[in-house]
């Protein structure tokens, strides 16, 4: 009873039909009595008229739901309030809440982080919770749905347990050499599982490019020069102005960002300054349009596909463009005007085109970020990455080791490593900051 019973809204802030209130801890079936009159039968929604303890005065006639510990999210007893969403309902639910003995509001993550304390989520799960909540487009949510089920977690165990089975083998060689049951020769015994677990994180490690990408999504820089028409472009694919259009050249300056879903693959788009010639770093007088054009090459090189956009009117690509269409795509704008140039046509003033980009666009994205099974496991994060190269390495040194003692140490790092991952053992400074990114109620 030492330990704090939290609430928080599991919906988000604002006037709604339904707003969820959870509560976690071991008061959570005292608050539910005191507010709603009676605990309902476990995971069996009931009707209740929920009336304030403080005077009895009443809050809603909602619906609450009743999951005792150990068998809910967290692990611990677990009462649901779904109420009318308005902002004075809430408030006032809240309020009487927060009047329960050793009761208080939640931080952001503590439910899921007491999931993870009861072992309920693996931290590989945890992350593909986060990145479901953060989802954008279908592509991502079917990523984090499978890390979320386990798919990464159980991978990642059965890679562990392997290696642990060999470092038994090690140390049994270690302490019991004269023992008959003991092979010898532990070379010989452990250089084919070796190399199998080798191949296998070598696979894991090839998706890790295309599991963290599809989270950060596909990058475009729309690239160009002056007044070919590359923020009308911008605003005709994202359908809205999210850039200023003007006659003017050298209007862009900064580089504008847009997310798009295209095909359910999360694309972003950067609008770059036009560049051109002529225009040098130790220019006074243009120095606002340099920093510019530094900015729109740094985003070129960072992208993943580059768009360079051309005055159909006026169709030359040469010089510094011309470098950076190659393995892009080259699309002529203002096709009303001219029909000069191979390449993709459009026309951001009529629409004309656009289905055709989009659709390449989208097919980019996919070939990128696609790929694989669709229940394997993929690596989302630079920390799953980082942990897989000490694998990696570990799993070398020990198959080039020769002392038994040399080879259970490479084994203990690499089994050391593995649990990294799923937050078996040293991810103590890493949990503040993972638990941190989930919103209030989660």
């Amino acid at each position: 009873m030492s330990r704090a019973t939290i609430f928080a809204p599991a919906t988000a802030a604002g006037k709604a039909g339904v707003a969820v209130v959870r509560v976690s801890g071991p008061r959570a079936g005292a608050a539910l009595k005191a507010i709603a009159g009676r605990v309902p039968p476990a995971r069996l929604a009931a009707r209740v008229r929920l009336l304030d303890p403080a005077g009895g005065e009443p809050i809603d006639d909602a619906l609450v739901l009743w999951f005792p510990g150990p068998g809910s999210f967290t692990g611990e007893d677990v009462a649901e309030f779904h109420i009318h969403g308005s902002r004075a309902t809430l408030a006032a639910l809240l309020e009487a809440l927060g009047r329960m003995p050793q009761s208080r509001l939640a931080e952001p993550g503590e439910f899921a982080r007491r999931a993870f304390e009861a072992g309920k989520l693996d931290l590989s799960q945890v992350e593909g919770l986060a990145d479901l909540i953060a989802a954008e487009t279908h592509g991502q949510a079917r990523q984090a749905l499978r890390q979320l089920g386990g798919a990464l977690g159980r991978a990642v165990e059965e890679l562990r347990a392997r290696v642990m089975r060999l470092r038994a083998l090690a140390e049994a060689e270690i302490d019991f050499p004269d023992e008959g049951d003991v092979p010898g020769g532990l070379g010989a015994q452990l250089g084919k599982p070796l190399g199998e677990l080798a191949g296998e994180i070598a696979n894991l490690l090839a998706s890790a490019a295309r599991g963290e990408r599809l989270r950060a999504g596909f990058t475009v820089a729309i690239l160009g020069a002056p007044n070919a028409g590359k923020s009308s472009l911008l605003n005709r694919l994202a359908g809205r102005e999210a850039a200023i259009v003007s006659e003017t050249a050298g209007t862009t300056r900064d580089v504008i960002e847009v997310h798009l879903d295209l095909g359910g693959w999360p694309v972003t788009l950067w609008d770059t300054a036009g560049l051109r010639e002529g225009i040098g770093d130790g220019d006074p007088h243009r120095a606002l349009e340099a920093e510019g054009m530094r900015r729109a090459r740094r985003r070129a090189a960072e992208a993943d596909l580059r768009l360079v956009v051309v005055d159909a009117s006026a169709p030359s690509i040469d010089g510094e463009l011309a470098a950076l269409a190659q393995d892009g795509i080259v699309v002529f704008n203002k096709c009303d005007l001219a029909r000069a140039g191979d390449g993709m046509r459009v026309c951001a003033l009529t629409g004309e085109g656009f289905a055709a980009l989009e659709a390449e666009l989208a097919a980019r994205a996919g070939a990128s970020l696609g790929g694989g099974a669709a229940d394997a496991p993929v690596l989302t994060r630079a920390r799953h990455r980082a942990a897989l190269e000490d694998v990696r390495g570990a799993l070398e040194r020990a198959a080039k080791a020769r002392a038994p003692e040399l080879v259970a140490e490479e084994l203990r790092t690499a089994a050391h490593a593995l649990g990294r991952i799923v937050g078996r053992t040293g991810v103590e400074d890493l949990l503040d900051v993972l638990f941190a990114e989930f919103c209030i109620g989660k």
